[in-house]
């Protein structure tokens, strides 16, 4: 009977401490994690998944294991497509499409969207808003809190350096939520590194048992064209046969990459004749070319840092990553500003420009600013292993930046509020994608509206009307997709019926 006794009070030792043993180890996150990667005046080409000669092996990697898309649309420029992006809403919902130096009205944010469903919440790089995102549900923010700025030295000039290169050198900055302005940071400093060192320091003080959401909202390539030596170095020389000949590869490329059909059409070039160049001019082009092309290089490469980051912490499996650009190449040119030195260094501000912005957007026509398909188009990649199992998909779906937030609506499992605050909120514009990231299809039923400056447009199925300063075509996109073809005269009756759609759009917001 005692021997019976010791026995069972063994095991009861041992039960008890299998039990504390199982209780003290914390339960694995099985919701998953998001990370939202976005890029700053890219163009539709840019990258290699996408017919790019630049070195993205890391974003060509997503690609490979995910799904590629060829109608996501932004908004033609980059703070209306950020309030678009954070919101869920048209831009002209929240007062965005006129200002960013407001809040963001009628509206949630992504982050206050991820912390009702427990998420810890990261934003790292640029804002261009006059809100502090640790005021709209972000646990973390560091980066720049306006548009462009200097990527060496946002700030004053440095002991031993060239004055740089800016619009003003009082752009505010934001480390963990303090402001500092201006910001003069350490010599190795370089925006894309910096905003992803921000990023890797806070997933290191990640718990295991929580689920995270990490905006990477980074400025490149937006201009000044500035990139590391060791980056430019790898593409300088490869632009000297010109404008064209790069066009030409990228769009056989894409082809080839099965990204377009075999009979998809190129619009019309806009740029310079290559051969009207003298020699220097072609080696400055040429050079300007080579330092976008490393920006974009660096930006990948800091993508497989973070990539690199969710495998070691053993989530990289149930983390959905999405990968896009906030408007087409950018045309604009900065000028009156002092600067001095080479092209790419920190001295010296140079922008993209035009004839280089039509390289960028191929195969499609013009470019930021403008409602047509180069301006509003954008490459989107999702990867995410534990449910995209059709790998190296692409898909044609019509969608848009207020399609975000819809689907991490459902990719979070929680329920979009009716009120945040006491403050009633407007219904999502959008529609989710997640059925096409588990593999089914979803069929956009309202039509998609457009407006920026003097860019306007509608997209309603294939058809499309689009305006530059109140000069409106209609196109076919299935059967013209680079807008090549104006056919109001032949089709008055579509032309009607699409204004009327984009009129009585634009008269909920007194445009």
């Amino acid at each position: 009977m005692n021997q019976t006794k010791s026995i069972m009070y063994v095991f009861s030792l041992i039960s008890i401490f299998f039990l504390i043993s199982c209780t003290a180890q914390k339960p694995k996150n099985e919701s998953p994690n998001v990370v939202l990667i976005f890029a700053d005046d890219m163009g539709w080409s840019d990258i290699g998944c996408y017919g790019s000669e630049v070195k993205t092996p890391n974003l060509d990697r997503l690609a490979s294991q995910g799904i590629r898309f060829t109608q996501m649309y932004n908004t033609s420029k980059c703070y209306p497509s950020r309030a678009s992006l954070l919101t869920g809403l048209y831009s002209q919902r929240t007062g965005y499409h006129k200002s960013y130096r407001k809040p963001m009205n009628n509206a949630i944010t992504l982050g206050e969207l991820f912390k009702t469903a427990g998420y810890t919440t990261m934003w790292s790089g640029k804002h261009h808003s006059t809100e502090m995102p640790t005021e709209r549900g972000f646990d973390h923010y560091s980066g720049l809190f306006e548009g462009a700025s200097n990527h060496f030295n946002p700030g004053m000039q440095r002991d031993g350096e060239t004055q740089p290169a800016q619009k003003r050198p009082d752009r505010p900055w934001v480390i963990d939520g303090k402001v500092i302005q201006p910001y003069t940071p350490p010599k190795d400093f370089y925006t894309t590194d910096a905003f992803t060192d921000y990023a890797l320091n806070w997933m290191d003080r990640q718990e295991a048992t929580k689920p995270f959401f990490l905006y990477m909202s980074y400025t490149a390539p937006h201009d000044p064209l500035m990139a590391w030596p060791e980056d430019i170095a790898k593409y300088q020389g490869k632009y000297m046969d010109g404008y064209e000949a790069t066009r030409i590869a990228r769009f056989e490329k894409q082809k080839k990459l099965g990204l377009i059909a075999p009979d998809y059409p190129l619009s019309k070039s806009t740029f310079q004749d290559w051969d009207s160049l003298s020699d220097e001019e072609k080696k400055e082009e040429d050079l300007k070319m080579a330092v976008y092309g490393a920006m974009i290089d660096r930006l990948d490469q800091n993508i497989g840092r973070l990539l690199t980051k969710l495998n070691d912490m053993g989530v990289a499996d149930n983390t959905l990553v999405l990968f896009l650009s906030d408007n087409g190449a950018s045309a604009e040119v900065v000028k009156n500003i002092k600067t001095t030195g080479e092209i790419g260094t920190l001295g010296r501000w140079t922008s993209l420009d035009k004839h280089w912005a039509n390289v960028s957007n191929t195969p499609l026509r013009f470019f930021k600013n403008h409602s047509s398909e180069g301006g509003i188009k954008t490459p989107m990649i999702a990867y995410w292993p534990k449910v995209i199992k059709e790998k190296n998909k692409i898909s044609n779906t019509p969608l848009h930046l207020i399609d975000l937030m819809s689907t991490f609506v459902d990719v979070a499992e929680v329920k979009y509020p009716s009120t945040y605050n006491n403050e009633e909120i407007h219904p999502l514009d959008g529609i989710s994608f997640l059925p096409i990231l588990q593999g089914e299809e979803v069929e956009r039923t309202k039509p998609l509206f457009w407006q920026w400056q003097h860019g306007k447009a509608v997209r309603d199925g294939n058809w499309k009307l689009v305006a530059y300063k109140n000069k409106w075509s209609l196109y076919n996109l299935k059967i013209d997709p680079v807008e090549a073809h104006d056919l109001i005269i032949s089709n008055p009756e579509k032309f009607n019926e699409l204004k009327a759609m984009y009129n009585d759009w634009a008269k909920e917001f007194e445009m």
